[in-house]
Protein backbone atom coordinates (compact mmCIF):
# COMPACT_ATOMS: atom_id res chain seq x y z
CA UNK A 1 0.00 0.00 0.00
CA UNK A 2 1.18 3.27 -1.14
CA UNK A 3 1.14 5.49 1.99
CA UNK A 4 1.32 8.58 -0.09
CA UNK A 5 0.34 8.43 -3.94
CA UNK A 6 1.09 11.87 -4.17
CA UNK A 7 4.72 11.53 -3.55
CA UNK A 8 6.83 13.09 -6.00
CA UNK A 9 4.63 14.43 -8.11
CA UNK A 10 3.92 18.26 -9.08
CA UNK A 11 1.55 20.55 -8.57
CA UNK A 12 1.41 24.73 -10.36
CA UNK A 13 -0.27 26.92 -8.66
CA UNK A 14 -1.17 30.74 -9.38
CA UNK A 15 -1.68 33.27 -6.27
CA UNK A 16 0.76 30.67 -4.16
CA UNK A 17 2.12 33.31 -1.62
CA UNK A 18 -0.81 33.75 0.76
CA UNK A 19 -4.72 32.52 1.17
CA UNK A 20 -5.98 29.65 -0.54
CA UNK A 21 -2.80 29.42 -2.61
CA UNK A 22 -0.64 29.29 0.11
CA UNK A 23 -3.19 27.07 2.42
CA UNK A 24 -2.95 24.39 -0.76
CA UNK A 25 0.75 25.03 -1.54
CA UNK A 26 1.86 23.81 2.33
CA UNK A 27 -1.02 20.73 2.83
CA UNK A 28 0.03 19.27 -1.05
CA UNK A 29 3.69 19.57 0.50
CA UNK A 30 2.37 17.72 3.41
CA UNK A 31 1.18 14.95 1.00
CA UNK A 32 4.34 14.82 -0.94
CA UNK A 33 3.68 17.04 -3.78
CA UNK A 34 6.13 19.41 -4.90
CA UNK A 35 5.35 22.89 -5.38
CA UNK A 36 5.88 25.68 -8.50
CA UNK A 37 4.55 28.50 -6.99
CA UNK A 38 3.75 32.04 -9.18
CA UNK A 39 3.07 34.78 -7.25
CA UNK A 40 3.52 39.05 -7.39
CA UNK A 41 4.64 40.54 -4.44
CA UNK A 42 6.74 43.72 -3.69
CA UNK A 43 8.46 44.74 -0.75
CA UNK A 44 6.03 44.76 1.81
CA UNK A 45 4.74 41.41 0.92
CA UNK A 46 7.24 39.51 -0.11
CA UNK A 47 8.31 37.94 3.61
CA UNK A 48 4.87 36.67 3.12
CA UNK A 49 5.59 34.75 0.31
CA UNK A 50 9.18 34.14 1.78
CA UNK A 51 7.69 32.42 4.53
CA UNK A 52 4.85 30.25 2.95
CA UNK A 53 8.43 29.18 0.54
CA UNK A 54 10.08 27.67 3.96
CA UNK A 55 6.98 26.25 5.23
CA UNK A 56 7.20 23.89 2.13
CA UNK A 57 10.33 23.06 1.98
CA UNK A 58 10.35 22.42 5.76
CA UNK A 59 7.85 19.83 4.54
CA UNK A 60 10.30 18.01 2.74
CA UNK A 61 9.13 19.31 -0.89
CA UNK A 62 10.34 21.32 -3.69
CA UNK A 63 9.20 24.83 -3.84
CA UNK A 64 10.02 26.52 -7.48
CA UNK A 65 8.66 29.91 -6.77
CA UNK A 66 8.12 33.02 -9.09
CA UNK A 67 7.21 36.46 -8.39
CA UNK A 68 5.79 37.54 -11.82
CA UNK A 69 2.62 38.62 -13.45
CA UNK A 70 0.58 35.33 -14.61
CA UNK A 71 -1.83 37.83 -16.81
CA UNK A 72 1.19 38.23 -18.83
CA UNK A 73 1.63 36.17 -21.73
CA UNK A 74 5.87 36.57 -21.84
CA UNK A 75 5.98 35.53 -18.02
CA UNK A 76 4.26 32.81 -18.79
CA UNK A 77 5.71 31.27 -20.72
CA UNK A 78 9.20 32.11 -18.72
CA UNK A 79 7.12 30.48 -15.58
CA UNK A 80 6.48 27.47 -17.80
CA UNK A 81 9.87 27.44 -19.32
CA UNK A 82 11.62 26.59 -15.55
CA UNK A 83 8.67 24.86 -14.90
CA UNK A 84 9.48 22.36 -18.27
CA UNK A 85 13.05 22.90 -16.38
CA UNK A 86 12.18 20.93 -13.02
CA UNK A 87 10.28 18.11 -14.53
CA UNK A 88 12.00 15.21 -15.40
CA UNK A 89 11.38 14.34 -18.95
CA UNK A 90 7.72 12.62 -19.62
CA UNK A 91 6.30 14.04 -16.47
CA UNK A 92 2.89 16.07 -16.31
CA UNK A 93 1.45 18.40 -13.73
CA UNK A 94 -0.81 16.80 -11.37
CA UNK A 95 -2.45 19.95 -10.08
CA UNK A 96 -2.94 23.17 -11.90
CA UNK A 97 -4.64 25.47 -8.80
CA UNK A 98 -5.65 28.99 -10.33
CA UNK A 99 -6.06 31.44 -7.28
CA UNK A 100 -5.62 35.17 -8.31
CA UNK A 101 -7.32 37.99 -6.85
CA UNK A 102 -6.57 40.87 -8.16
CA UNK A 103 -9.48 42.84 -9.77
CA UNK A 104 -11.21 46.55 -9.55
CA UNK A 105 -13.71 47.26 -6.57
CA UNK A 106 -15.85 50.09 -7.95
CA UNK A 107 -19.19 50.71 -8.87
CA UNK A 108 -20.43 50.60 -12.53
CA UNK A 109 -22.80 53.88 -11.81
CA UNK A 110 -21.21 56.42 -9.84
CA UNK A 111 -21.67 60.16 -9.67
CA UNK A 112 -18.47 61.19 -11.10
CA UNK A 113 -16.27 59.22 -14.15
CA UNK A 114 -13.39 58.55 -12.06
CA UNK A 115 -15.48 56.88 -9.03
CA UNK A 116 -17.07 54.51 -11.67
CA UNK A 117 -15.55 51.51 -13.53
CA UNK A 118 -13.90 52.08 -16.71
CA UNK A 119 -13.30 50.05 -19.72
CA UNK A 120 -9.49 49.09 -19.09
CA UNK A 121 -10.11 48.19 -15.25
CA UNK A 122 -13.54 45.51 -15.87
CA UNK A 123 -11.28 44.00 -19.30
CA UNK A 124 -8.35 43.63 -17.00
CA UNK A 125 -10.30 41.91 -13.72
CA UNK A 126 -11.85 39.52 -16.01
CA UNK A 127 -8.33 39.14 -17.80
CA UNK A 128 -6.62 37.93 -14.35
CA UNK A 129 -9.08 36.09 -12.64
CA UNK A 130 -11.06 34.39 -15.17
CA UNK A 131 -9.96 34.63 -19.00
CA UNK A 132 -6.16 33.63 -17.60
CA UNK A 133 -7.41 30.18 -16.81
CA UNK A 134 -8.18 29.48 -20.16
CA UNK A 135 -4.49 30.72 -21.34
CA UNK A 136 -2.50 28.65 -18.71
CA UNK A 137 -4.29 25.70 -19.39
CA UNK A 138 -3.67 26.00 -23.31
CA UNK A 139 -0.35 26.31 -22.71
CA UNK A 140 0.02 23.41 -20.72
CA UNK A 141 -1.37 21.57 -22.91
CA UNK A 142 0.46 22.35 -25.58
CA UNK A 143 3.40 21.72 -23.71
CA UNK A 144 2.51 18.66 -22.90
CA UNK A 145 2.34 19.53 -19.24
CA UNK A 146 -1.25 17.67 -18.69
CA UNK A 147 -1.76 14.35 -18.97
CA UNK A 148 -4.15 12.05 -17.79
CA UNK A 149 -4.88 12.05 -14.33
CA UNK A 150 -4.05 15.49 -14.10
CA UNK A 151 -6.86 18.17 -12.31
CA UNK A 152 -7.38 21.82 -12.43
CA UNK A 153 -8.96 23.82 -9.44
CA UNK A 154 -10.23 27.19 -10.12
CA UNK A 155 -11.29 29.46 -7.27
CA UNK A 156 -14.75 30.93 -7.39
CA UNK A 157 -17.07 32.61 -4.79
CA UNK A 158 -21.02 33.14 -3.87
CA UNK A 159 -20.30 36.28 -4.99
CA UNK A 160 -20.63 34.78 -8.95
CA UNK A 161 -24.62 34.61 -8.59
CA UNK A 162 -25.09 37.30 -5.74
CA UNK A 163 -24.80 41.61 -5.49
CA UNK A 164 -21.98 42.51 -3.48
CA UNK A 165 -21.53 46.56 -3.59
CA UNK A 166 -18.62 47.40 -5.55
CA UNK A 167 -17.92 43.70 -6.32
CA UNK A 168 -19.60 44.00 -10.04
CA UNK A 169 -16.76 43.67 -11.88
CA UNK A 170 -15.19 40.32 -9.50
CA UNK A 171 -18.10 38.91 -9.49
CA UNK A 172 -18.49 38.92 -13.53
CA UNK A 173 -15.27 37.66 -13.54
CA UNK A 174 -16.15 34.97 -10.67
CA UNK A 175 -19.20 33.49 -13.28
CA UNK A 176 -17.13 33.91 -16.11
CA UNK A 177 -14.45 31.46 -14.26
CA UNK A 178 -17.39 28.93 -13.15
CA UNK A 179 -18.26 28.96 -17.13
CA UNK A 180 -14.72 28.45 -18.27
CA UNK A 181 -14.10 25.69 -15.80
CA UNK A 182 -17.68 23.97 -17.29
CA UNK A 183 -15.69 23.67 -20.73
CA UNK A 184 -12.23 23.28 -20.40
CA UNK A 185 -13.96 20.37 -18.37
CA UNK A 186 -15.62 18.89 -21.45
CA UNK A 187 -12.76 19.73 -23.68
CA UNK A 188 -10.55 17.89 -21.30
CA UNK A 189 -12.13 15.23 -20.68
CA UNK A 190 -11.33 12.92 -23.64
CA UNK A 191 -7.38 13.39 -22.55
CA UNK A 192 -8.43 12.56 -18.91
CA UNK A 193 -8.23 15.43 -16.97
CA UNK A 194 -10.90 16.67 -14.42
CA UNK A 195 -11.56 20.29 -14.18
CA UNK A 196 -13.55 21.56 -10.81
CA UNK A 197 -14.45 24.66 -9.41
CA UNK A 198 -13.96 24.97 -5.54
CA UNK A 199 -16.43 27.63 -4.11
CA UNK A 200 -15.40 28.94 -0.47
CA UNK A 201 -17.64 30.41 1.70
CA UNK A 202 -16.69 33.71 3.04
CA UNK A 203 -12.78 33.36 4.30
CA UNK A 204 -11.04 35.89 6.07
CA UNK A 205 -8.09 36.62 3.75
CA UNK A 206 -6.35 39.63 2.42
CA UNK A 207 -9.05 40.05 -0.75
CA UNK A 208 -11.92 39.53 1.65
CA UNK A 209 -10.39 42.84 3.43
CA UNK A 210 -10.10 44.88 0.65
CA UNK A 211 -14.01 44.35 -0.25
CA UNK A 212 -15.70 47.66 1.21
CA UNK A 213 -17.75 46.58 3.77
CA UNK A 214 -16.22 43.02 4.46
CA UNK A 215 -16.96 43.63 8.06
CA UNK A 216 -20.59 42.63 7.35
CA UNK A 217 -19.88 40.18 5.31
CA UNK A 218 -18.22 38.78 8.36
CA UNK A 219 -21.06 39.15 10.90
CA UNK A 220 -23.65 37.67 8.29
CA UNK A 221 -21.13 34.86 8.18
CA UNK A 222 -21.23 33.97 11.51
CA UNK A 223 -24.89 34.08 11.85
CA UNK A 224 -25.94 32.25 9.09
CA UNK A 225 -23.54 29.50 8.99
CA UNK A 226 -24.65 25.95 10.34
CA UNK A 227 -20.93 25.81 11.59
CA UNK A 228 -20.81 29.37 13.36
CA UNK A 229 -17.91 30.08 11.67
CA UNK A 230 -15.91 31.69 8.95
CA UNK A 231 -14.72 28.80 6.22
CA UNK A 232 -10.62 28.93 6.95
CA UNK A 233 -7.59 28.77 3.81
CA UNK A 234 -7.56 25.01 5.36
CA UNK A 235 -10.44 23.92 4.42
CA UNK A 236 -10.19 24.56 0.86
CA UNK A 237 -6.98 23.07 1.02
CA UNK A 238 -8.24 20.21 2.80
CA UNK A 239 -10.45 19.58 0.01
CA UNK A 240 -8.18 20.23 -2.91
CA UNK A 241 -5.80 17.46 -1.51
CA UNK A 242 -8.53 14.80 -1.10
CA UNK A 243 -9.61 15.85 -5.02
CA UNK A 244 -5.63 15.28 -5.98
CA UNK A 245 -5.81 11.39 -5.12
CA UNK A 246 -5.14 9.27 -7.88
CA UNK A 247 -7.98 7.13 -7.04
CA UNK A 248 -10.38 10.17 -7.56
CA UNK A 249 -11.31 9.90 -11.45
CA UNK A 250 -14.59 10.63 -12.18
CA UNK A 251 -15.66 14.01 -10.33
CA UNK A 252 -15.32 16.85 -13.43
CA UNK A 253 -17.29 19.99 -14.31
CA UNK A 254 -18.57 20.96 -10.99
CA UNK A 255 -18.49 23.71 -8.79
CA UNK A 256 -17.60 22.13 -4.98
CA UNK A 257 -18.64 24.44 -1.98
CA UNK A 258 -16.39 23.92 0.83
CA UNK A 259 -18.48 26.29 3.11
CA UNK A 260 -19.87 23.94 5.71
CA UNK A 261 -23.54 24.86 4.15
CA UNK A 262 -22.91 28.81 3.84
CA UNK A 263 -24.44 28.70 1.02
CA UNK A 264 -27.96 26.66 1.29
CA UNK A 265 -28.73 29.37 3.93
CA UNK A 266 -30.63 32.36 2.94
Amino acid sequence: MIDKPLQGKWALILGASSGFGAAAGKALAAAGMNIAGVHLDLRATLPIAKQTIADIEALGAQALFFNTNAADPDRRAKVLDGLTAALAPGETVHVFMHSLAFGTLKPFIAETPEDAIDQAQMEMTSNVMAHSLVYWTQDLVRRGLLGRGSRIFSMTSEGSQRVVPNYGAVSAAKAALESHTRQLAFELGPRGVLVNCINAGVTDTAALRKIPGNEKMIEATLRRNPAGRMTTPEDVAATIVALSQPDVRFVSGSVIFVDGGEAVVG
